[in-house]
């Protein structure tokens, strides 16, 4: 049976991991390179670092960063913040990075994400979708939540994965920071269209929130969540012996 992944995301804005609510409000939390260590040590599966504002900024991520953050993981790492053509993911790669998320960069130029999984393969191509409700719809929002794209999100991310995406993050924005739990509509609608893996973002605030996301959406494959745990609201380890005690398998601490 496929175990279910526990991801903490590092959100880095200067050199720094912060975290707001609803994509706003964005406070100081530590050091990515400090936290890294931490998650790789204490049972994380994988960890997800975003350079939030390089594609608002128009700037490339900051290398200097991950590759330290990089030289203290020893699981998978995901790396994503201004990735717009496939000499981005090839720095990024080169910093440590075992998968690159692509968000901005791919909804102005949908072409990249073809061209990357041609190069590195599909499952090294992560599509990050920042979704919120317009309308009684969902929307596709870019430049870290900022703006509005008008784009259907479900439409979106169906031809994302025609494309070559090999795995989706959902970032609900209407849950983000919250702490009232997993945006399981949103979830439920992109799991039923999608074969790949999907990774749920936005809106955990304890134990239970992931308890209720994999046994309500088995097909969900990842509970990423930041401040819980950068807070030390939920111990990983905690949490995957409360997973385990629900029949829900996780991969050993």
């Amino acid at each position: 049976m496929i175990t279910k992944r526990i991801i903490p995301c590092l959100d880095v804005r200067d050199g720094r991991v912060v975290k707001g609510v609803n994509f706003q409000g964005l406070k100081d939390v530590s050091s990515p390179v400090e936290l890294a260590g931490f998650y790789s040590d204490c049972g994380a599966d994988e960890l997800v670092f975003y350079d939030i504002t390089a594609s608002a900024e128009g700037r490339k991520l900051f290398t200097d960063i991950l590759i330290e953050t990089a030289r203290q993981v020893f699981i998978p790492l995901t790396v994503g913040g201004g990735i717009n053509t496939t000499a981005d993911f090839e720095r990024v790669l080169s910093c440590g990075a075992d998968k690159v998320s692509v968000n901005s960069g791919a909804i102005r130029n949908p072409g990249l994400i073809e061209e990357a999984a041609k190069l590195y393969g599909d499952q090294c191509v992560v599509l990050s979708v920042d979704a919120k409700r317009v309308d009684g719809s969902f929307h596709v929002f870019a430049k870290g939540g900022r703006e509005d794209t008008g784009m259907d999100a479900l439409e979106w991310i169906r031809r994302g994965v025609s494309m070559g995406a090999g795995e989706i993050v959902l970032n609900s924005i209407d849950t983000d920071g919250v702490k009232g739990g997993f945006d399981l509509e949103m979830l439920k609608a992109v799991t039923e269209i999608v074969k790949v893996p999907v990774i749920a973002s936005g809106g955990a605030g304890c134990i239970e929130d992931f308890v209720r996301l994999f046994k309500a959406l088995p097909k969900v494959d990842a509970g990423l969540a930041a401040s819980i745990f950068h807070f030390g609201e939920v111990s990983i380890r905690e949490l995957k012996q409360e997973l385990k005690a629900n029949g829900i398998p996780v991969r050993e601490v």
